[in-house]
């Protein structure tokens, strides 16, 4: 079984990468405005390049995923962190729009594949006890690199410029030398590898396993779009265009909920080990219906502050589980692709989400308020359905323990 110290140096590891990865993800929605003015376009435009970014996630999910699957999870990993920096530099040196989406969309390809080896590498490589624990800290990454962002975004936006903020994002490059030195390369894929089954077809285990890909997939599309109902436009387009409030108010109310959000993730994802994943999930999204007239009504920056850091709470704390769920509902033999291709599929039928916000607001007068209601609603509704009426399996035995099951007598190597 792999140390303690190994345990953890994976955990850090695979927590930066998702953190770094969504740092890189969340400059461009504080600097929306700012890419449309430079090149004479409108906000709504530039949402085509979240479109394209969610979007083709799905393909980088089943591009390095399957790559995980073949060659090991570690050395996927560290080119699919390479692949995301490079774009992200280039993203600062983008001479137009158009320029700025064919880059968009190629990190899209790279951000699609970190969160599947990521996780799949962690859940395999932890103690079963530790699985909803680190499946909130896992996914604390994601509000990690928000607030990340949302720092720079304070600090360096007025001296940098929205060019210098896509600039430092390539610095996420330098984690590929901790991959290097302190990881180890997952337990159950060494299983797998001995056993001769690494080259198995994700098509053909979809086809055999097409009612269950099917259930992740859509549970993966409702999630994102209640996640991304609520990020997306809500720091640029709500809080900077429509309230009028300053750069630095931003900034402020972005790390409040920012904060709440990896509590979030951290409660529930603990909460999910003792009380099981679907209820957990389901009272986080329930409960962020409660929080919609303060999130999306409130004039004051204050009570726009309560109503995001409580909403962010809920709405990450329904994602804190996800790593967890969908790593114990994967196929073993595609652990690699499953979780991160069903996501990002899921993130593929959800891209459009921001733009279609964006549409309903201009016809209701640059009002953001009901069109960010409507998504949170609508998709709190629909994932307390698919997972209340869906399956589990936390009790599901992977990764080092599974190992130590499998392994012959006398054997002591991972």
């Amino acid at each position: 079984m792999s140390s303690l110290s190994q345990q953890r140096n994976v955990v850090v590891a695979c927590f930066l990468g998702w953190t770094l990865d969504a740092f890189d993800f969340f400059i461009m929605i504080f600097v929306l405005s700012d890419i449309a003015k430079e090149f004479g376009t409108s906000i709504t435009s530039v949402t085509w390049a979240i479109t394209l970014t969610l979007g083709l996630r799905a393909v980088g999910a089943i591009l390095f995923g399957r790559l995980a699957d073949h060659f090991g999870r570690k050395p996927i990993l560290m080119l699919n962190v390479l692949t995301f920096s490079v774009f992200e530099l280039a993203s600062g040196f983008a001479p137009s729009l158009t320029a700025f989406l064919i880059l968009r969309a190629g990190f899209g390809i790279a951000m699609g594949g970190e969160w599947g080896i990521g996780a799949s590498l962690t859940m395999e490589s932890i103690p079963s006890r530790w699985r909803g624990t680190v499946s909130g800290i896992l996914q604390c990454g994601y509000p990690a690199g928000y607030l990340l962002a949302a720092m720079l975004y304070w600090l360096a936006y007025p001296h940098l410029g929205w060019r210098g903020m896509f600039m430092i994002g390539a610095t996420p490059a330098l984690l590929i030398l901790y991959i290097r030195s302190k990881i180890e390369e997952s337990p159950d894929w060494l299983l797998q590898r001995r056993a001769n089954k690494t080259r198995t077809n994700i098509f053909t285990v979809a086809k055999q396993r097409f009612p269950l890909f099917l259930y992740a997939i859509l549970i993966m599309f409702a999630i994102n779009t209640f996640s991304h109902s609520s990020q997306d436009l809500y720091p640029n387009a709500f809080l900077k265009v429509q309230h009028g409030l300053s750069s630095q108010t931003v900034s402020t109310i972005a790390i409040v909920y920012s904060i709440g959000a990896m509590f979030g993730c951290l409660t529930a994802g603990t909460l999910s080990q003792r009380f099981g994943r679907r209820r957990i999930i389901v009272i986080t999204a329930l409960g962020s219906i409660l929080v919609i007239p303060v999130w999306a009504f409130s004039s004051d920056p204050v009570w726009l502050g309560v109503g995001a850091f409580f909403m962010q709470f809920m709405v990450q704390g329904c994602f804190g589980v996800v790593p967890a769920h969908l790593n114990e509902l994967s196929p073993p033999e595609a652990r690699g692709t499953f979780p991160g291709f069903t996501y990002q599929f899921g993130n593929l039928l959800a891209a459009g989400n921001a733009t279609v916000q964006s549409m309903i607001a201009d016809r209701m007068g640059h009002d953001y308020s009901w069109a960010l209601a409507g998504g949170i609603g609508i998709g709190a509704i629909v994932v307390a359905l698919l997972i209340g009426l869906g399956i589990e399996a936390r009790d599901l035995k992977m990764g080092s323990e599974l190992a130590a099951a499998n392994r012959p007598a006398g054997r002591t190597d991972p």
